[in-house]
């Protein structure tokens, strides 16, 4: 394992992170600001509880998962798509440095930045609403693995896009209304029959459903349902990208 060149992508990627501190720390405040005063106070003000929670509290794992599954996206899909862009991506291929330690570098640094934004957006539910975490270290779990996996998708696309507009095509006309139709900020109960079973074939909503879990013990589906979802997406990406390096798809080409 090339630690050293671990380090070199991780710490480059990290460092442009910090280079642009209003758009990656003060942008996604912002708008979580907004979706608590939009939807916490004037939607809230009309739904007492949820559950037995208060609205407030309620979508704040919803408004965590929707900016951690597109900064994770979006980070990981620039990460990789922009050494393609410049050309700088055959220095890569030519170096020392296996599809592993490339995918280390930049999907875990892409995971950091997710995580991070999480943090900030968790942080930030405290000036709106009291927030209490029934589980501390299965929100930290679930939190992990959807940067982590969400993380591998932005890898996959950023190979696969050919230009900057299909760099913002799945994170905008995908990802985002797969959050927003699943259960984000509502519950699957509040859904008509038919509208429930529709859920169930949606994978963000087992994202969701397992980390509203880790706060109130409440949840649409088994824990260890959503905890499989997870865990087999997280592999589904894994040997995609294995795939594209061991064939050179979208990369040498």
């Amino acid at each position: 394992m090339n630690l050293t060149a671990i380090k070199a992508i991780y710490l480059t990627e990290m460092a442009r992170f910090f280079r642009t501190y209003k758009q990656s720390f003060l942008a996604p405040v912002i708008s979580t600001s907004l979706y608590f005063v939009v939807f916490g106070a004037a939607i809230g003000s009309r739904i007492d509880q949820v559950e037995g929670v208060s609205y407030g509290a309620f979508i704040v794992p919803g408004l965590i998962m929707l900016s951690v599954m597109t900064q994770a996206t979006t980070n990981a899909s620039f990460g990789i798509y922009f050494p393609k862009f410049t050309g700088s991506i055959y220095e890569l291929l030519s170096a020392p440095v296996n599809f592993l330690e490339a995918t280390i570098g930049y999907v875990g640094a892409a995971a950091s930045k997710a995580l991070i934004i999480g943090a900030i957006i968790f942080a930030t539910s405290f000036f709106f609403v009291d927030v209490q975490v029934a589980h501390p270290l299965a929100m930290v779990a679930f939190l992990l693995l959807t940067c982590l996996s969400f993380a591998l998708l932005g890898f996959i696309i950023g190979i696969w896009a050919g230009n900057f507009e299909q760099l913002q095509l799945i994170p905008l006309l995908i990802i985002t209304p797969l959050v927003f139709l699943g259960g984000s900020f509502y519950s699957t109960s509040m859904l008509p029959p038919f509208w429930q079973i529709v859920t169930l074939f949606n994978p963000v909503h087992y994202l969701i459903s397992g980390f509203r879990w880790s706060f109130f013990e409440q949840a649409d589906v088994p824990v260890a349902i959503s905890l499989i979802a997870i865990a087999g997406f997280t592999a589904l990406c894994l040997g995609a990208i294995a795939w594209i390096f061991r064939t050179g798809w979208r990369i040498r080409d």
